[in-house]
This record gives structure tokens, C-alpha cells and sequence, in this order.
């Protein structure tokens, strides 16, 4: 079964990126073929991954905006993932989709069924609840949603959720949330072992059990072009991701014999 998993959080600076990139890596890694979709006009995940971005390659603007063939915007890079690369050019679809009619499907339209050739499509959203953020969700199966343990990016999650219960209504009746990840996770704060306290009190279904620490090595490697598993792949960070990609690839294998 095919997984398409948006990356999202309104608020900036929780780990989304980081998260997009190194969990796909480390999906990778497990033997599963992925798609990154960067969806950001800052385009970090596709710098953070070493995507090829110059004047003349074409990026997430050219197919959304143009219906450029997927094939002439794919890349795969060495980390053994495709990427659909972005830059800041997306910002010019956002507009053009507030008043276009296919505003919240043009992403599932242009994608059709090229998602079913990978295992997961991994899409980084923009950290606002946009047009993007939308299309990202209207084509997903579910939303991992990466916060830090601290008050204020709780206060977002609830727009979030109920952006997502809207989205369930209007047309994708199958996406769900498909989990929560705390980043940045120092378990010396009493701040967060509260805020941990919450998450599993209100969703203990859906926060993941693995956490993903703060570690230096998960802020170099974009520098380099490449996730942290090819960065340094003993680090703490790049342990952490490997064990989210098999807890999930666990939680979807279960679904799957329940279903």
C-alpha cells in the first residue's frame, strides 16, 4: 500500500524539514522507495537534501504551474530517494490558486497516480495553514505532525486538527492524523515531561513513542546537502529517525493485517 504522509506544523522552527528529510532517508534505509515532495517555498528541504537548484531545472513551480511532465522535475539524489525539488518561484502558485478552480487539487491532479510507484511520498508543507498546506492534505493519507513540548506549539494544534477533520469532510474521507512527534525533546524539563503528559493524555493513540532529541549532528547535515544518516549515521539523531521510519512501517504493518 502506498503511504502519503504530509510533514505539517503552522508554527516554524519544531523540525518539520528535518523531519521530511530524515525520515524519508531512513525510510530509505529500511528498503522502501520514497518520494520527498518539497512543498515550501524556502525550499529547505530540497537544499537540505542536495537537490539541484539553478536556472534552468525545473522545480514544484514549473509543474504545478506549467503541467510540466513529473518525470522532467523528478531527481534522485544519492541519499536513494526521488525529490521534486522547490525554491521561492512556488509562492507565485500559491496565488494563482486562490482563484483557480482546481485550488485545493491541483497537487493531487498533477501527482495522479505516480505516488502508487513509491512505498511513501513524504511531503514537506510550507508552515502555515495555505492553499499548499491543503493540497497537501486534500492527496494525503495522513498528517505527522512534529511539535516541541512546550505550550506555545500546542496552542496551533487544534487549528490544525480541525483543518484536517475539514478536509476528511470536503473530499479525503481517508486521511487521518497519523501521528504526533516530539522534537526537540529534552527530557531534563519538567516543561516537557508535562507537555508529553498532555499528548498522551489527549491522543494516546497517535503520539509516536519515539522522540527525537536535540543534537548538533541533525543541524549540520543540511549544510552538507545530505540527511543525517549519510551525515553521521551513529549520532543520536540519526538513531532517532531510524527508529520513527520503523515505527511506523511497524504501525502501518499492523493496520494492514487488521484490515
Amino acid at each position: 500500500m502506498t503511504h502519503v504522509l504530509a510533514i505539517a506544523n503552522q508554527k516554524g522552527g519544531v523540525g518539520k524539514t528535518t523531519t521530511a528529510i530524515n525520515l524519508a532517508a531512513s525510510l530509505v534505509g529500511l528498503g522502501k522507495t520514497v518520494l520527498l515532495l518539497d512543498f515550501d517555498p524556502q525550499g529547505n528541504a530540497s537544499s537540505g537534501i542536495g537537490a539541484i537548484r539553478d536556472e534552468e531545472t525545473l522545480t514544484a513551480y514549473h509543474w504545478l504551474s506549467e503541467d510540466c511532465a513529473f518525470d522532467d522535475v523528478r531527481q534522485t539524489r544519492p541519499a536513494g530517494m526521488d525529490v521534486i525539488p522547490s525554491d521561492e518561484n512556488l509562492t507565485a502558485v500559491e496565488t494563482q490558486l486562490l482563484t483557480s478552480e482546481d485550488r485545493t487539487v491541483r497537487l493531487r491532479n498533477r501527482l495522479g497516480a505516480r505516488d502508487r510507484e513509491y512505498d511513501y511520498t513524504i511531503i514537506d508543507c510550507p508552515p502555515s495553514l495555505n492553499v499548499l498546506t491543503v493540497n497537501a492534505f486534500v492527496c494525503a493519507t495522513g498528517v505527522l505532525v512534529p511539535l516541541q513540548c512546550e505550550y506555545f506549539p500546542l496552542e496551533g494544534l487544534t487549528s490544525l486538527l480541525n483543518t484536517v477533520e475539514r478536509i476528511r469532510s470536503a473530499g479525503n474521507p481517508g486521511l487521518r492524523v497519523e501521528g504526533l512527534l516530539r522534537t526537540m525533546y529534552d527530557p531534563r524539563l519538567s516543561l516537557t515531561q508535562a507537555v508529553s503528559r498532555q499528548l498522551f493524555q489527549h491522543f494516546p493513540d497517535v503520539v509516536y513513542r519515539t522522540v527525537i532529541p536535540r543534537n548538533v549532528r541533525l543541524a549540520e547535515a543540511p549544510s552538507h546537502g545530505v540527511p543525517v544518516l549519510l551525515y553521521e549515521p551513529n549520532s543520536k539523531g540519526s538513531t532517532a529517525y531510524t527508529a520513527l521510519a520503523n515505527e511506523i512501517v511497524r504501525r502501518h504493518a499492523r493496520a494492514s493485517r487488521a484490515a
